[in-house]
């Protein structure tokens, strides 16, 4: 700010103030110009003076100190210092909490009493002020809102994305269980046609070993009354074979040996066991 608030104690202050009064002013003075703001406030809200000018002094000083909301209730105790400079700075003390619209306010009025060229320079500063603090909040308002936005369009982004990704997973998850399905089926075909072959080779051997038992059946040879068995059985006839070829060469041997031809014919008949009675004229050999 252009104007600035001078911490000058009027000299009617002085006259109305007793001796005590004038040293306690002379050390409230020196602590504003050593910038003691707080301790020359303190001194003059010690003396005993009521007057307007104690409270706009105070004002100064703790607006000096940066005590913005003291200091407004000082200046506005201050009644009967000039309206149009009391206004002046509480409009300062105002444009300093950044209450705009009370700043702008106190100027104006100050300026319809008295138009003064730091009260106006002050005005058009705070309109500035707070036309810069909306384009402010409305642009920290527009980022929000564009944030935001952009916040919701991510997350319908990711939502399509974790719903894309979802979709696939059930994709490939369905598919796998139609395999599985398709296996188990076609291991149950597979298994079928196993126990179907297995069963089919089980009744052909089963139809076999039936037909084997039957041709045994057949084949089995009749026996006589007597329980004798038949002739025409091979290993029979094989071992009647051997022995009437054992008999024949016996036979021939004995031809041979003896020279006789009726003599080998008795040995035979005597070698199956038929005994005759014995001749008393027979003549031994």
């Amino acid at each position: 700010m252009r104007r600035m608030i001078l911490g000058i104690l009027s000299a009617g202050a002085l006259l109305h103030a007793g001796l005590t009064d004038f040293k306690t002013i002379k050390e409230a003075n020196q602590a504003y110009e050593a910038k003691a703001y707080g301790k020359s406030a303190a001194l003059l809200n010690s003396l005993d003076t009521k007057s307007p000018q104690k409270q706009y002094d105070i004002g100064n000083a703790l607006y000096k100190d940066k005590k913005y909301d003291e200091a407004i209730k000082a200046y506005e105790k201050a009644e009967g210092i000039d309206e149009a400079t009391r206004l002046h700075n509480i409009g300062n003390t105002q444009f300093q909490k950044k209450e705009w619209d009370k700043a702008i306010e106190s100027y104006e009025k100050a300026l319809e009493m008295k138009e003064d060229e730091d009260t106006r320079f002050n005005l058009e500063l705070a309109k500035k002020q707070k036309q810069k603090e909306e384009e402010k909040k409305q642009q920290e308002q527009q980022d929000q809102n564009k944030d935001q936005e952009q916040n919701k369009n991510d997350k319908q982004k990711q939502d399509q994305k974790q719903n894309k990704e979802q979709k696939e997973q059930d994709k490939k998850q369905q598919e796998q269980r139609n395999k599985d399905q398709e296996k188990k089926q076609q291991d149950k075909q597979n298994q079928d046609q196993k126990d179907k072959e297995k069963k089919k080779k089980e009744d052909q051997k089963k139809k076999e070993g039936d037909k084997d038992k039957s041709d045994a059946k057949k084949e089995k040879k009749p026996q006589d009354k007597k329980g004798d068995q038949a002739p025409d059985q091979p290993k029979e006839q094989k071992k009647m074979s051997k022995e009437e070829k054992l008999k024949e060469q016996e036979l021939k041997r004995l031809m041979k040996k003896m020279g006789q031809k009726k003599t080998p014919t008795m040995m035979y008949q005597m070698g199956e066991g038929k005994k005759g009675q014995r001749s008393e004229d027979a003549k031994p050999w």
